[in-house]
This record gives C-alpha cells, structure tokens and sequence, in this order.
C-alpha cells in the first residue's frame, strides 16, 4: 500500500477553512484542465467505516464541480448484471476521457465481504484478487489513471481487507489507507492526495507508456489452411439443412437454459463473413439473437479503452450474439493502419486472452472464427461484386487499397492467431475458397459446441 499518511495532526477549525478555501479552487481547476486531458480519472472509496465512504463521496461533489464527476455506488449485483461475467457492471460503468468517475465499493468490497462471511472459499477469493489487479492494469496501461481511497481505523486488524489491499497494490494504482477520523484531517488528507495525482498526471500527460516486451513468435497457422475443401451441391444441400435444424433447437434449448452465446467472425474482405452469418440467423427467430457489425468506433467509444464497447454489448443469460468484426480489429486493421500505437497492439493480445477467459469461466459459449481466402479468389469476388447491382455496395476503394497490404495483414492474422489460440478460446480456421464448405463448417462447429454445452449444463 501507499506509504501516504493514515493518520495525520489535528486540524483546527480555523485552518480547516483556510486549507479548504485553497483546495477547492485548486480541484476546480485541476477538474476544468482534465475535460480536455486524453485519459479519465477513477476514484476508488472503500473501506470498514461506510459512514465515512459516503461523506467522503458527499464532499467530493460539494468541492467539486458535481456535473463532471460520474459517481456509481455499487453494492450487491442486479439479477441482470450477475447475468453477465462479473467485470461487465465495471466496464460499462467506466468515466469517459476527461472526465472523473467515483466508485463506492465495487470489485474490492465485494470480494472482501463475500470471503469474510465465507460465501466464497479461498481459491474464489484469490482468483478475484487476480481479476482485480489484471483489470486494474489494464486500466492504467491504457492511460486511467486510479487513485484508491481505504478508510477505516486500521486495516491490519482485518486480515481478508489486508490481503486484498496488499495484493492490489500496484505502483501506478496503490491502495492509500486514510484514518475514517478525526473527519477535517481525513477531508484535507484525501483532497490533497487527489489534487496531487491530478496535477502530476496532467502535467505529464504525454509521457509515453513503455513499449510491451512480446517474445518472438513463429509459425504460419494460415498457410496450413486447406483451401482445396469444398462440397457439392448435394451434399451442401444436405448438410446444411441438417445444421440448421439441429441449431434452431439448441440455441432454443441454451435461452431456456440461460447459456449465452458470443461469436466472432474475423477473415478477409470478401471471404464470405456475410453468407455464414445468414445461414446461421437463418432458422432462428429474430429475438435469439443480435447481430452486430463492427466498424470505426463511434466518438464515444473513443473516449474510452477499446473493450469498452465489447463488455458494453455483452448479452443476457441465453442469448446469441454475432460479431462481424470484433475486438481483434485492435492487431488487425488497427495496427497495420497505424490506428493503434505499437504500445497499444502489443499489450492487446494479452487483453484480449483475459476478456475471452472471463466469458468462458462465466459460462459463455465463445466462438472464434477467420474466414480464410487466397488473393486470387478475392480478387474474382472483387470483380463479381462489381457486376452484380445489389452488391456494389459491399465494395468500396480501401477494399481494394487493403490488397495492396495483403502481406501485413497476413502477418499480422497469423501473430494474432499464435497469441490468442487458447485452450479457453482456440481459433477456427474455415477454409473459404469454396463459400459452401465455409458455411456448412462453420454451422456444424456451432452446433457441435452448443451440443458438447448443453451436454456439461445437464451433468
């Protein structure tokens, strides 16, 4: 924890007012100066005295300028937020750049209360630990900068807060342990530290985050794609029928079960992510599912970290939701257009890897999908696409732009298929030359991973 003061001198009166004519001005400021600061502020305010935490939160927006802090007092979940992983009621909760976000509880009294009355064992309560500190970085690594309140009287007298506070410390986000009273030195301490992890912050605003060490990765998983595969009509007719009943009557039996299901697809332009997805929608009715295409980020998903708009869309229990694009536009079209920094695509794998995990241990049925083509074949699509009136749409110059850079994007599909093939989340790579050995082959994976999930929910 911070080495910051738990216990300070007695303030009277007096210098209480004048200490607090200063401070608020100087917060004031410091707010005004941050609206047009590239990174948000999270503060965090826990503790044992929660008479104190709600003061401390009152005084904030009495000194303040109450329409710039977004304040959340988050005690036990919601049915619907316990619907989804436990980090989505944080995420969408995050202040945007610019602007102050105050949490009252949240992650840190939760898992403390939950493991102090033994709703939790031991193992639960690291892993929460774990989660805590992994999304904490993940944070402060994209520019939040967090500053963490504890109140309370002392907090090596209780050992579950203790362990959590000591094992989420971390340099750029340390716990700061502030004596709940005497209430004016507690006020002044707590002011004082947030003004100055505005001011240093704000005035180091530029500074740039280190480069991400990535080990060196081989391999090519894409060339290993057979693109030879293909069906006959007859078969495709076939097979494609039987798919399509069998996962109408899972997807059923998942809503009334409340399995979610998330798929991703990923591949390259014209390689047919439009044709999948209708077979897939196509037996289903219209409330089992949303379908979402994903393109540059809106104004707003700007001004937060890039998973934001992906925890923010994340499902209630039993639904399906589609991708087209995803989150790994950040290795993809991001880096090698240079919309992301290398900082920001390097420490992306590593993101990414965590989000998909805690989909999985919540239960989702997560599925990852590169449509994969060779350039000749894109280029025919290309040419077709020109032809055919009511696909003119589909094509547009930076298609054609983007097959200038076939090799980059080639490089990069085949790094992010080596960091994030994981056991919790692999990669299927479907074969897409042959447009109806990639839908059929994409159907039957969702229908098989629904059966194998259905299968786990009734043992």
């Amino acid at each position: 924890m911070s080495d910051d003061s738990a216990h300070g001198q007695p303030v009277s009166r007096e210098d209480y007012k004048r200490a607090e004519s200063q401070l608020r001005v100087e917060l004031i400021n410091a707010q005004y100066d941050l609206r047009d600061a590239p990174f948000p502020v999270l503060v965090l305010v826990n503790g044992d005295a929660s008479k104190g935490c709600d003061e401390v939160v009152d005084l904030l927006h009495e000194w303040m300028d109450a329409r710039y802090l977004d304040t959340r007092v988050l005690e036990a979940p919601t049915n619907e937020e316990r619907e989804r992983p436990r980090f989505w009621r944080y995420w969408r909760a995050l202040p945007p750049k610019g602007r102050i976000g105050i949490f009252l509880g949240a992650w840190t009294r939760r898992a403390i209360d939950d493991r102090a009355s033994n709703a939790i064992g031991d193992e639960s309560f690291a892993r929460q630990i774990a989660e805590a500190r992994l999304f904490e970085r993940t944070l402060v690594e994209d520019g939040v900068l967090i500053v963490k309140f504890w109140l309370a009287e002392d907090v090596e007298e209780d050992p579950v807060a203790y362990r959590f506070l000591e094992e989420t410390t971390a340099p750029a986000s340390a716990w700061i342990p502030i004596d709940a009273t005497p209430r004016r030195v507690r006020n002044l301490m707590i002011m004082r530290v947030l003004l100055r992890a505005l001011r240093d912050r704000l005035d180091d605003r530029l500074r740039p985050l280190p480069s991400p060490w990535l080990d060196a990765v081989a391999g090519a998983p894409l060339a290993d794609v057979d693109l030879t595969a293909q069906l006959e009509d007859d078969e495709y007719d076939q097979r494609l029928e039987k798919a399509q009943s069998r996962l109408k009557k899972r997807v059923h039996k998942a809503r009334r079960r409340g399995i979610t299901t998330v798929l991703a697809f990923e591949g390259w332009d014209a390689a047919g992510k439009g044709g999948v997805i209708r077979r897939i929608t196509g037996p289903l009715h219209a409330r089992d599912y949303r379908l979402i295409p994903i393109g540059a980020p809106s104004e707003e998903e700007r001004k937060h970290h890039y998973l934001w708009r992906f925890w923010h869309r994340l499902p209630r229990a039993g639904r399906m939701l589609i991708f087209d694009r995803s989150w790994y536009g950040r290795v993809l079209v991001e880096r090698v257009e240079g919309f992301a920094t290398d900082d920001e695509w390097r420490r992306a794998y590593d993101e990414i890897n965590a989000f998909e995990e805690q989909l999985v241990d919540h239960g989702i049925v997560l599925l990852k999908f590169w449509l994969h083509i060779e350039p000749d074949e894109q280029l025919r699509r290309f040419r077709a696409r020109e032809q055919t009136p009511y696909k003119k749409y589909k094509l547009t110059d930076d298609d054609y732009r983007n097959r200038d850079k076939w090799d980059d994007y080639e490089t990069a599909a085949n790094e992010m298929v080596l960091r994030t093939n994981t056991d919790t989340a692999p990669w299927h790579l479907i074969a897409a030359n042959d447009k109806k050995h990639a839908r059929v082959r994409a159907l039957e994976t969702v229908c098989e991973s629904l059966k194998h999930r259905l299968r786990q929910e009734r043992e």
